[in-house]
């Protein structure tokens, strides 16, 4: 996959974490975007050592989608556990 679908992925599989687990998360569409693509290579990485399969194989391959939003929402599960759910407070 070329650099545009990994933005592309990223972007999309961190909104529908987001939106799978709502709650105050960091960032706005940059920090959304590289938490799907961290979150896409954690899920393709996890699919390799779990199951034994290639989780990212195409742009419009389920297993791909599947894996990014999985990751995606594994990284804002431990965000979440070490922010403590602290939120900053605006004056």
């Amino acid at each position: 996959m070329g650099i545009i679908a990994w933005i592309v992925i990223g972007l999309l599989a961190g909104l529908i974490a987001k939106a799978l687990m709502p709650g105050r998360d960091p960032g706005g569409l940059i920090i959304t975007m590289l938490i799907g693509i961290a979150g896409g290579l954690l899920g393709g990485w996890l699919g390799k050592v779990i199951f034994g399969v290639e989780s990212i194989d195409g742009f419009f391959e389920l297993s791909t989608w599947i894996a990014a939003i999985v990751g995606s929402m594994i990284l804002l599960a431990l965000y979440r556990l070490f922010t403590g759910g602290r939120t900053r407070r605006h004056a």
